[in-house]
Formats: structure tokens, sequence, C-alpha cells
């Protein structure tokens, strides 16, 4: 069964349609019919909430469709975990350790770090996320990656394995 690494642009993508939205959406919808196992991190929790939060301040999205965003966020993780085909991982103090050799060795920034280190020490296949820094990042750690936004056929390859 595909494990693949969710970053914080990638869950994001869920709850507010843009481009990468339809690949993001049979990744849920594969998981929850119990084809895929998904993965992200503890602190992609919070990173969500904020991003959302932070459309909301701008006047990017209404208050109505945050607060739509926020019960289906939650809904749909309780539901997955329920499940079983979702894990978030917890930061660690390994994960953040070796987080910080990533932003020595590539000069990334931190979220970065420990979205590469999560992805690793979670066993997970592959990374996806909409952000091409982070592909490049994860691709020179020797990280299978993937760009929501640009690479859908590889990732419907990769989800339909």
């Amino acid at each position: 069964m595909p494990k693949p690494y969710l970053d914080s642009s990638t869950i994001v993508k869920r709850y507010v349609v843009e481009p990468g939205t339809r690949i993001v959406d049979e990744i849920f919808d594969r998981a929850e019919a119990g084809e895929l196992h998904i993965i992200f991190s503890l602190w992609n929790v919070g990173e969500v909430i904020g991003v959302l939060d932070e459309r909301v301040r701008r006047g990017w999205i209404s208050e109505g469709d945050f607060n739509l965003a926020l019960r289906k966020f939650a809904g749909e993780l309780t539901n997955l975990l329920r499940l079983g085909f979702l894990e978030i991982v917890p930061t660690s103090t390994s994960v953040l350790i070796d987080g910080w050799r990533l932003i020595v060795n590539l000069h990334i920034y931190e979220a970065d770090a420990l979205q590469i280190s999560t992805c690793t020490h979670s066993g997970c296949d592959s990374l996806l996320t909409g952000d091409r820094r982070l592909v490049a990042a994860a691709r020179k750690m020797q990280v299978r990656a993937h760009d929501v936004v640009r690479e859908e056929g590889q990732i419907k390859e990769l989800i339909r394995s």
C-alpha cells in the first residue's frame, strides 16, 4: 500500500481550491477507501490552521469558508485516524536533530527540513508538496518527492500502485 507523506502546502489544497486540489482530493479519497496510508507531521496540523487563518486575515477566504475548512479538516483527520489510514507523526528529538543537519547542509527553512526528516523517519515512500524548492531539497537527500501542482501524472502512478 502506498505511503505518501503530505506537507502542509499539500494538505491545504484539500480545503482550499487552488492548483493541485484535484490530485490531493484523489489522495484523500483513496485513503478513505483504504487504498493508501497518508502520513504527515503533528507540526503540519498547526501549520495548516495557521495558513487558513492567514488567508482569512488577508481577505482571500471568508470567515465562513475558514470555519468550514477547519470543520472539514478536523472531521477528516478524525475519520482517517479511526480508519487507520492516516498517521500523524510527533515531532521527536531525533527528527528535529536530523532536520538541523538538513538546514546546515541544504540551506533550507526549518519547516522544510522538518518535512524531509519526518518523511524519512516515518518510512514513507514519497514526499508530496506544492513547493518546488522542497522537492529539490528532498531529491538531493535521495527522497522521492513530487510537486502536486506540476507532477500530477507521476503522483497518480504512485498512489495507484
